[in-house]
């Protein structure tokens, strides 16, 4: 018999968990109910499983939970609600009874991290983190180099993520631009980087030490660089001509979801991200020390022309290489907040595409050979999908991740974010982060 499965949390993530329970997997898994606090995401929802062909389903508030674990027979819930509600969502559906799918992260903070570990325990419950990019084929490759032991032993990791115009300026318009609801860039983007690295290297992270500041958007740096008096909003002030602005008339799925939903939350996704309130950080660099003796090197910006990412692993016998475009240009005006955009621009200098270099001492560099990947997160998507509903079997990469993984990713940046408000060097142990091993 199929698991019984609920979503909490209807806005633009948790569309892809319903179609791959509804269309992918259906002899594994069974969508029984949805939850969520605003009503229009919820009829939105409705609407979208009977289009993929499932049938009408029951609906809960936020303050239902636990009604709807014991009224639906729920087995397992997928937690797509945003990210300062994981720790109270995920330790409430477990206590209720059920296993937990987490998006990333796990938590915003050290508080969060302790609540979900000790109802977990308590309940003797489950909980996964849907870290995708560790199933992307190209991530997956290097994993497999390092573990066959090609570059000898990880003595360090050098990482640079660059976010461009589209993607990385979302994240200043939406809920995620103040800290208090994501952590900042350090907690929601780069958890999914620090895991990379802590599954890469198949390591801890003891201490950390950050620097960065908010450089680029919002109101301050606007008034900086004179471009003068800025709309509050890109939907009601009008976009038109402005590449900073987001409509959210011009998406269907944009305007069901939020521009049409608002009238009941007040939830404004559209916001100017030159605009005031912003307290997250677009300019970020970490050090980060490991129990194994390596160390990383990490930069994150978030308004750079391209997309992608660079990574370079030194060690004992070598050094591996990856370098991944996932955008090569940001060219047309058109804001979509999608992603990846339908239109991608490539230039002749740069274009899309994926390297893997293997350079062994004393010898010529040699290309590593990717597998191809289709989908979303590289084509890490549709594998961790498969994992999640039919179990992960035998991997030797080890991609599924636990709660202790997750914990491992958040920890990272909740210790860089102290070290940006201390500046000081942080040490992990030292934060109690609940289940930490």
């Amino acid at each position: 018999m199929p698991r019984r499965y609920a979503v909490a949390g209807t806005g633009s993530r948790g569309r892809s968990y319903v179609s791959a329970i509804i269309d992918a997997h259906p002899e594994e898994a069974q969508l029984v109910a949805l939850l969520d606090p605003n009503p229009g995401r919820l009829a939105f929802y409705q609407k979208y499983v009977q289009e993929l062909g499932g049938t009408r389903l029951p609906q809960y508030g936020a303050d239902q939970l636990e009604q709807m674990v014991k009224e639906q027979s729920v087995d397992r819930v997928v937690v797509t609600s945003p990210d300062y509600t994981h720790a109270s969502v995920v330790s409430r559906l477990l206590r209720a009874g059920a296993d937990v799918i987490v998006e990333k992260p796990l938590t915003i903070d050290a508080d969060g991290t302790r609540q979900i570990v000790d109802a977990m325990n308590e309940s003797g419950k489950s909980v996964v983190v849907t870290f995708n990019y560790r199933y992307s084929p190209r991530n997956s490759a290097l994993r497999r180099l390092i573990q066959d032991g090609e570059i000898g032993t990880v003595t360090s990791v050098e990482f640079q993520w660059v976010l461009d115009t589209r993607h990385g300026a979302d994240y200043f318009r939406r809920w995620h631009r103040e800290k208090r609801f994501s952590g900042g860039l350090l907690v929601h983007k780069a958890s999914h980087h620090f895991d990379l690295v802590n599954w890469w290297i198949a390591s801890s992270p003891t201490r950390v030490f950050a620097s960065g500041g908010l450089s680029f958007y919002g109101s301050e740096n606007a008034a900086a660089r004179g471009l003068g008096q800025r709309p509050e909003r890109g939907t009601v002030d009008g976009s038109a001509g402005d590449p900073w602005l987001l409509d959210l008339r011009t998406d269907d799925v944009d305007r069901q979801l939020y521009w049409d939903s608002e009238q009941y939350d007040g939830y404004r996704r559209d916001q100017d991200v030159f605009g005031p309130g912003i307290t997250i950080e677009d300019n970020l660099a970490v050090i980060a020390e490991y129990a194994n003796g390596a160390r990383l090197s990490y930069s994150l910006n978030a308004h750079s022309p391209w997309e992608g990412y660079r990574v370079s692993v030194n060690g004992t016998e070598g050094r591996a290489e990856l370098e991944v475009v996932e955008r090569a240009a940001v060219i047309d005006d058109r804001v979509d907040p999608s992603y990846p955009a339908e239109r991608v621009v490539a230039g002749e200098v740069r274009s899309d595409g994926e390297r893997l270099v293997l350079h062994k001492h004393w010898a010529s560099a040699v290309e590593v050979e990717i597998p191809r990947g289709e989908g979303g997160h590289g084509g890490g998507d549709q594998l961790i999908y498969a994992d999640l509903f039919k179990g992960p079997g035998n991997d030797p990469l080890g991609r599924a991740a636990d709660v202790h993984d997750g914990v491992r990713a958040v920890a990272v940046g909740i210790a860089a974010n102290q070290s940006l408000a201390t500046g000081t060097a942080i040490t992990i142990t030292d934060l109690d982060l609940g289940g930490w091993s």
